[in-house]
């Protein structure tokens, strides 16, 4: 494993140690891959993925960040189909900037509040 991606599971662990989702208040999870990016909303109390969406379905011609806050604002869309309104957003152990941060402005433009 790299030092970028051992120090990434540290922060992560570290995150995850303070923060988990419940049925009230679920967790929205980012994974950032080199070309996609994903989105999840997970119960962690159940066990349970609530809603998910990725880039992987965008087939316009956009940039990473503009896919990002497009995915940001279709988890939104389908978190509130489920009426879910609140979050605790999990970046991952990822720095909040660029495609994380993308995706919480698209999440919040959408109606989810954290």
């Amino acid at each position: 494993m790299s030092v970028k991606t051992e120090r990434r599971l540290k922060i992560k662990a570290h995150v995850r140690h303070k923060i988990s989702g419940t049925a009230e208040r679920p967790r929205l999870t980012v994974y950032r891959s080199n070309s996609q990016i994903y989105a999840q909303i997970v119960d962690d109390l159940a066990g349970k993925t609530l809603v998910a969406a990725s880039s992987i379905e965008m087939k316009d011609k956009m940039t990473k960040k503009e896919q990002a806050g497009k995915v940001g604002e279709l988890i939104a869309k389908l978190a509130q189909e489920k009426s879910i309104t609140e979050v605790v957003f999990d970046r991952n152990g990822y720095l909040y900037h660029g495609r994380v941060k993308e995706i919480a402005e698209g999440a919040r433009k959408g109606g989810l509040k954290f």
